[in-house]
């Protein structure tokens, strides 16, 4: 397994991985499926942006893509990230979203960003899991701000601080 930055070869692959969450999981709370070009987009907007984008390759073939970006609009939260990350249907639970998720915090304490945020899904035990086992704890659970296969969603906020220094 190697985790790597991504390349715009890399976009269709990550476009699978995507769809497959959209389309089968609530992991990601849309319903528009994307193509290769527009991940091409995602992926050049993110990395201009100053943003890392990684994927873990296994025998040559992406089976994992994570990523952060922007919190929130405003100059206030330039020191908070979100994060994602996902992992193709059959490689859930083997490890790869762990060194994945590992890649980014490093990343992210490398690019001075205090705190990392999760977006999770109340009922996504493997991802509240993996980030828990990683440091995170939760901070906010909002009961159905969400929809998806005609049900209510809860969404839960898990976060990593980096870092103890005072505010700048």
């Amino acid at each position: 397994m190697i985790i790597r930055s991504a390349k715009s070869s890399d976009a269709a692959a990550i476009a699978d991985i995507y769809n497959d969450a959209v389309e089968n999981t609530t992991a990601i709370w849309n319903d528009a499926l994307v193509d290769t070009n527009n991940r091409k987009d995602w992926l050049r907007d993110r990395t201009s942006a100053g943003y890392p984008v990684f994927v873990c390759v296994q025998n040559d073939t992406v089976i994992g893509y994570a990523s952060y970006g922007q919190w929130r609009g405003f100059d206030g939260f330039a020191l908070s990230a979100e994060l994602s990350v996902y992992i193709h249907k059959d490689h859930r639970g083997l490890g790869q979203g762990r060194a994945l998720l590992a890649q980014l915090i490093d990343a992210a304490k490398a690019q001075g960003i205090h705190v990392l945020i999760a977006g999770i899904d109340a009922t996504n035990e493997g991802s509240l899991k993996l980030h828990g086992s990683m440091g995170f704890v939760e901070t906010a659970r909002m009961p159905q701000v969400g929809k998806k296969f005609g049900r209510w969603l809860d969404l839960v906020f898990m976060q990593l601080r980096l870092d103890d220094r005072s505010a700048p």
